[in-house]
């Protein structure tokens, strides 16, 4: 894994949500994104969103790389079974968080996030990168069958990628 790739990309991340934040008007966070349920306000709190939950799933692929592949594999099919529940969870955290929470919040929970995430990577040693388990391939299409910590570290700014195309805002 390119670590100064990831670096780049959180922090191409990092200076793209300030941007999208600084300069759209509180009528243009109101309005419609293209494609989801939310505003664009919401939106972008489900885009800080893909990089917290980084944090939790690192976490879970160091306890599941311990344990015998089959356990991370049930777990996963447990976890997919459990869809409709996510989705709902994962709309309403969005569209909450996306609601309270004032844009410096927002912007300050995003650079803490990145910060932690480039810390924690750069402690990352190729065995860890390389420890993995298998994923819900039906919560998020950036989740495959089975991830590798490295894998987990590229996922939110592909996340980011994606959903930035979704936001209705106007060109800076």
């Amino acid at each position: 894994m390119d670590k100064a790739a990831v670096h780049d990309d959180l922090d191409r991340a990092r200076r793209a949500f300030h941007e999208l934040l600084d300069g759209a008007r509180e009528n243009d966070l109101r309005g419609r994104s293209a494609g989801t349920r939310w505003t664009n306000r919401q939106l972008l709190f489900h885009m800080l969103l893909g990089y917290l939950i980084v944090r939790a799933l690192l976490r879970l692929v160091r306890l599941f790389d311990r344990l015998p592949t089959g356990v991370s594999r049930r777990f996963a099919r447990l976890l997919d079974a459990g869809t409709v529940p996510f989705d709902a969870v994962n709309f309403a955290g969005s569209w909450l968080g996306g609601t309270v929470l004032p844009r410096r919040w927002m912007l300050s929970l995003f650079d803490r996030t990145v910060a932690a995430l480039h810390r924690r990577l750069d402690r990352e040693s190729d065995a860890d990168l390389a420890r993995g388990m298998h994923y819900p391939t039906r919560w998020d299409p950036f989740f495959a069958d089975y991830m590798t910590l490295a894998d987990v570290y590229r996922f939110p700014t592909r996340h980011f990628d994606f959903h930035r195309r979704q936001l209705t805002l106007p060109a800076g």
